[in-house]
């Protein structure tokens, strides 16, 4: 509830609640009966922004989007690369084949090893004897050390799909950083351009307070002097005491934006903070074209979208790529030795193709499943690019509508000074009481704080116009 005006005969009308929920998230500066402890830092508002800009939480974590996408893409861009790894295997083991297998592989296998000294081809049972020394070779140990080296030849396109899966989340998320940094401009300039508002309606307050202090001061008298009844000077009481209430309340909602300051520009809450001159936004040109198509061309967050309908895209090629073959070839160096050691080498050369003939379905559903999450995008997209045309036309016609505001209330402005004016030298030539005089500034008082409300109605819908745009700046401003 705020006090909307004060005449001569004390009435008031509430709108307080208006204004504070239009005000709730900025913060205030010096206006007259609200000023900010001395110990408190001024920060100026390209002061507050590059404070924001480098540590505001959102635009921390949408860097680190940034990162993790350039990360991305140099995974996808290393698979085009041989893979070379090396190895060293250790193993011991009695089974027979395995052990034969080893000597061969060390290359020590020698005729014993098939039993050649149980051989006597003089015997009539030669062949049919099981030589011990094939059949329980005794524990063989063996240490393989490997360098191979995998190169893809042809993966169907999922390579080239992953690569352009990963340049176009790159795109989306330096888009949607931007974004996030010009919302975040935006808000810090509605926190403190803001301030403005909310501490001349703290000061109008605290002057209706003083002018119904003094309404119950002069009730008192008159009715010690038996001049008004009672109830009357119970309502005026009660009135004070609710203009009380509207001050504490307009005093919370400095308070709150300060907080809320606070956490734009990552500060904790105990920093001491207030703020410098205000801002001013200029107009977008008339001349500028077709402002809805400028937003939809330039609007980073439409722009993000689109490139995540691209990565999109890119996904289904990457699904689709299972349909075809794969293609790789390999080169592999052994060494095997019953030490630690580089000692039997050998060298193997090979090469594969892979499709798969059968997998149940698993390929076509992953193909529709990225077709849907790309028409998903794409409905996104079309909605989006709808509601940014909507939100440049309806801040366009906004910023008029605060322009023709502005100018009535600096119509009012004019009045309200002259009425004070006039009231002054009335109350100087004893004509008028104290209350009278105190109405008159507290109409003032507010005449002025109207004009902060609506220079600030003005600047943030510009502000939102050039948001829309995609052109929100300090630069820009």
């Amino acid at each position: 509830m705020f006090v909307q005006t004060v005449t001569s005969k004390m009435k008031y009308r509430p709108a307080l609640s208006r204004h504070l929920t239009l005000t709730a998230l900025i913060l205030a500066s010096g206006f007259s009966g609200a000023s900010a402890p001395a110990s408190a830092q001024t920060l100026t508002f390209a002061q507050c922004v590059d404070t924001a800009l480098r540590q505001n939480f959102d635009l921390v974590a949408s860097r680190e989007q940034v990162e993790q996408a350039q990360a991305g893409l140099g995974q996808a861009q290393g698979k085009r690369m041989p893979q070379l790894t090396a190895s060293v295997n250790a193993v011991g083991t009695n089974d027979a084949l395995t052990a034969f297998g080893l000597r061969l592989s060390q290359r020590n296998a020698n005729f014993n090893d098939f039993g050649a000294g149980q051989f006597n081809p003089g015997s009539p049972g030669a062949l049919t004897v099981a030589p011990t020394n094939l059949n329980y070779p005794g524990f063989v140990k063996n240490y393989n050390t490997r360098v191979e080296m995998q190169i893809p030849v042809y993966s169907g396109g999922m390579i080239s799909g992953g690569i352009k899966q990963a340049q176009a989340y790159i795109q989306a998320a330096q888009n949607g950083d931007q974004a996030a940094r010009q919302q975040v401009i935006f808000q810090v300039l509605r926190a403190y351009q803001g301030v403005y508002a909310t501490r001349a309606y703290l000061s109008v307050t605290r002057q209706s307070e003083t002018a119904a202090a003094s309404q119950v001061d002069m009730m008192q008298k008159l009715v010690n002097k038996g001049v008004i009844v009672k109830s009357d000077l119970l309502s005026a009481e009660v009135h004070l005491q609710d203009v009380r209430v509207q001050r504490t309340q307009a005093e919370n909602a400095v308070a709150n934006a300060l907080d809320q300051l606070h956490l734009l520009l990552g500060l904790p809450l105990t920093v001491p903070l207030d703020i410098g001159p205000p801002v001013a936004v200029a107009a977008v040109p008339s001349g500028s074209g077709d402002l809805k198509q400028l937003a939809v061309a330039n609007n980073p967050g439409i722009n993000a979208l689109r490139h995540q309908l691209e990565a999109n895209q890119a996904g289904v090629e990457i699904a689709k790529a299972l349909y075809h073959p794969q293609v790789g070839f390999m080169l592999r160096q052994d060494w095997n030795d019953p030490q630690m050691g580089f000692g039997a080498n050998s060298y193997t050369i090979g090469g594969t193709v892979s499709w798969v003939a059968f997998d149940g379905g698993v390929t076509k559903a992953g193909v529709d499943r990225a077709r849907a999450a790309q028409n998903e995008t794409a409905a996104k997209l079309a909605q989006s690019e709808a509601n940014i045309a909507f939100q440049v036309a309806d801040a366009k016609r906004k910023a008029g509508e605060a322009e023709q505001r502005l100018a009535v209330r600096q119509l009012a402005l004019t009045q309200a000074e002259e009425a004070e004016s006039l009231v002054s030298k009335r109350y100087a030539n004893g004509v008028a009481t104290i209350t009278e005089q105190l109405a008159a500034e507290a109409q003032l008082d507010k005449a002025r704080a109207d004009i902060v409300t609506a220079q600030y109605d003005l600047i943030i819908q510009r502000a939102a116009l050039k948001l829309a745009l995609g052109q929100l700046g300090l630069d820009s401003l």
